[in-house]
Order: C-alpha cells, then sequence, then structure tokens
C-alpha cells in the first residue's frame, strides 16, 4: 500500500522527534531564556498559548472568521521574531546547534524588508559583488537591522567568495 504524503510527513515528524528527546544533552532540562526547551516540540500541539502572530494576535484567534472579520491580516500569517526564537530553543535544548543559529538567522531577518533581502539575495550568488561590496551590505545587516549573526554570515561569505575566486571581477573556472 502507498504512503501518503500526510502519513510520510507524520512519520518524518516522529523520526526527528525521537532523535530529538534520544539525543538531547543532559543540560537540556533547564530552561532557556523564553522557558521553552524540546520537550515543548511541537509548539503548535504542546504550547499553543505562546504562540502569537508578528501583531500579537493570538495563535488560536488566526481563524477564517477572524479574517472576513477583518480582525486578522494577512501579516498575522507570517512567523514572528519570538516564536522563531523559541524554535531557536528547541533547537538548543536538544544539542542542535546549527539549527539554532539558523533561527536566529531567521529571527533577524523579520527586521529586514523583503525587497532588501531579494536585493542582497542577488548579491551574494557568485560574481555579482566585490569583497568591499559583500563587506558593506554585512555593515548594514548589523548597523542598519541589528543582524549581527546575519553580518557575521555576510563577512564568512566574502572571505570565501575570496580563496574560492568568485567576487566580481574574478574569472570563472570551468
Amino acid at each position: 500500500m502507498a504512503q501518503t504524503n500526510e502519513e510520510f510527513v507524520a512519520s518524518v515528524v516522529r523520526q526527528v522527534l525521537k532523535e530529538i528527546s534520544v539525543e538531547a544533552p543532559a543540560s537540556a532540562a533547564a530552561k532557556s531564556a523564553s522557558g521553552i526547551t524540546a520537550a515543548d516540540y511541537p509548539l503548535g500541539m504542546k504550547r499553543r498559548d505562546v504562540l502569537k502572530s508578528p501583531r500579537g494576535i493570538p495563535f488560536d484567534e488566526l481563524t477564517l472568521e477572524n479574517v472576513e472579520s477583518g480582525k486578522v491580516a494577512f501579516e498575522d500569517f507570517s512567523i514572528s521574531p519570538d516564536v522563531l526564537s523559541m524554535q531557536g530553543d528547541i533547537a538548543s535544548s536538544a544539542g542542535r546547534t546549527q539549527i539554532a543559529l539558523n533561527f536566529n538567522r531567521a529571527r533577524e531577518m523579520t527586521k529586514i524588508p523583503d525587497e532588501r533581502i531579494l536585493e542582497i539575495y542577488n548579491s551574494l550568488r557568485p560574481h555579482r559583488s566585490t569583497k568591499e561590496e559583500m563587506l558593506g551590505i554585512a555593515d548594514e545587516l548589523q548597523n542598519k537591522f541589528g543582524a549581527a549573526v546575519c553580518a557575521e554570515f555576510v563577512r564568512e561569505a566574502a572571505d570565501v567568495y575570496q580563496r574560492r575566486k568568485l567576487l566580481k571581477g574574478d574569472l570563472p573556472t570551468d
């Protein structure tokens, strides 16, 4: 019998949860600043009370009825920086430091306008920017948007691009 997409997703989620509970370090019992740990995962099932939209609308109020009445808006269906922080706390408490860092980077990116994110994305493609331009982007991320983790990521990329000859003006190698 063929497995449906829903059954497949459910089996993957069960496997991830199993790995989190098996591999969580002893320190996972200690609460994070938000008080959220791997034991609270998934938040939508175990901690609905802490989930809010970017405008502060509680998760349980994100209903079709409230959309129709105008109580909730399109932006209420985006993930909030606070929820991204909680997801990072879950990952960190489970010993998943790289995933936690990714959630922190995503949290920072919520402060940056979508249009600017797309411009930066295009600038970070190979041979699109000089090292100075990339370092300028990093400074903008840090100083204008307070996105220190993203800024460090771009600085590291600038160094890697320089070593691999991927900067604007470098000749591409075939």
